[in-house]
């Protein structure tokens, strides 16, 4: 790997200037996941299984919002489309703190809805301002640069929770995510007109595609939802705005490449969650950002090792790995052991959702791409949802273990459901 391509494109302000924007802007949000657990926990006395759901409501408010956000930037500007995002955030993040958990739910889902929308900004905005090879640099820096707000906000939200101040720390992400509007509007960095996003090639798509799905683990629920949404075609010449309806390219290979998609989503928000209880539950909730910091480093290095392979590995085997190495996270009998036994699985966070993007390039022809990718992110979103929850119903039966073992084993059931799909295509076209 030629690690002067990041030096080089460092050495550009603007794309420096930027890159630290996004990651500052980032930093609140990522100890929103922590504190929001905690409260509903610890604030509201409810289980896990509701902390889970309300991280499910807000996943569900990020994917229908996102679409509708980035078609604002495209068609009013970035400052115009950012400025309810800006006034949401303040307002919503300030209100939810002191509600009960019957209102946070719709208040979680507004704010998910009008999140501001700083993970795709800071990746349309590369797109302009990278061009040619650095563009895959620049959204490897850009994926990089989030695992490393991953380490940082959990830490500093676990500890404003365990401290007794989830309602400030909560109104403090809401301020300072509106500040960090503010000041994207006033930096105003360019975005991509549609005539400019229909030029782009599909290398150059495709790398954007691949630097979503391979954000850090804790940051999925955003990441799925900046994909194009299910059933429409990526904007490109001739095809902007026209729904897709021959589905010829959906076939059993590509729908076992979805459910290893929404089978990470849901170890990772699973594991997510699981985390967080083993640790509240022991009372070592500062310790927290601990195993994040492991977690999320290992995702980062799986990354690097396997963007410098020359052979892609079957996305369904990596998820098997990762699903089966989450398991033994239950068993773990205090932080440390923890954070050392979530480097294997974070390991392949990163190697599993670029297979999966990958092998969904292969096998889609490019007119039918955008759709695929599309439903890819759906996949991904509904595993994200459905991950938190699940873990919260088992961590309220049976303790903090049973998150793990719960998406891990419905993890590796997904692989093997991928499998048989497999198989019963290749039985097909032996047939014939």
């Amino acid at each position: 790997m030629n690690f002067a391509l990041y030096r080089e494109l460092l050495a550009v302000r603007p794309i420096r200037r930027l890159l630290l924007v996004g990651m500052v802007a980032r930093i609140p949000h990522s100890a929103a996941g922590v504190l929001l657990t905690l409260h509903i926990v610890l604030t509201l006395n409810q289980g896990y299984a509701a902390a889970g759901a309300a991280a499910a409501v807000m996943t569900i408010g990020i994917a229908v919002g996102a679409p509708w956000r980035g078609r604002r930037v495209d068609t009013v500007g970035l400052r115009t489309a950012l400025i309810p995002s800006v006034i949401s955030e303040a307002v919503i993040w300030s209100v939810v703190p002191h509600v009960s958990y019957q209102w946070l739910l719709p208040l979680v889902f507004v704010g998910g809805l009008l999140t501001l929308p700083i993970f795709s900004v800071v990746r349309q905005s590369l797109g302009v301002l990278a061009d040619g090879d650095q563009r895959r640099t620049a959204f490897a820096l850009d994926a990089i640069t989030t695992e490393v707000v991953f380490m940082i906000g959990p830490a500093a939200g676990a500890i404003v929770a365990t401290s007794g101040f989830t309602v400030l720390g909560l109104t403090i992400v809401g301020v300072s995510t509106s500040l960090a509007g503010l000041f994207l509007m006033w930096f105003n960095p360019p975005t991509p007109t549609p005539a400019q996003d229909g030029e782009r090639s599909a290398d150059e798509r495709h790398a954007a595609e691949a630097a979503v799905v391979s954000a850090a683990p804790a940051h999925l629920q955003e990441a799925a939802a900046e994909l194009v949404p299910a059933g429409t075609s990526r904007p490109g010449p001739g095809l902007r705005g026209k729904v897709a309806h021959n589905f010829a390219w959906f076939t059993a290979t590509v729908a076992a490449v979805f459910a290893v998609a929404a089978g990470a989503g849901m170890v990772l928000s699973g594991t997510d969650v699981g985390i967080v209880a083993a640790l509240e539950t022991g009372g070592r909730q500062a310790e927290i950002g601990i195993v994040f910091l492991f977690w999320c480093a290992a995702s980062v290095v799986g990354g690097l090792i396997y963007g410098a392979m020359h052979r892609p590995v079957s996305p369904i085997l990596l998820l098997l790995g990762m699903a089966a190495l989450t398991i033994p996270m239950g068993f773990a009998q205090d932080t440390w052991s923890l954070a050392l036994v979530s480097i294997l699985p974070g390991l392949l966070c990163a190697p599993v959702l670029s297979s999966a993007s990958e092998k969904v390039a292969d096998l889609v022809a490019e007119e039918r791409r955008g759709e695929a990718m599309g439903w890819y992110g759906s996949a991904l979103t509904g595993g994200v949802a459905l991950g938190a929850p699940l873990a919260g119903v088992f961590i309220d039966g049976t303790g903090p273990s049973g998150g793990f073992v719960a998406v891990g084993v419905a993890g590796v059931a997904l692989c093997f459901a991928g499998l048989v799909l497999q198989q019963r295509r290749r039985g097909k076209i032996r047939a014939q």
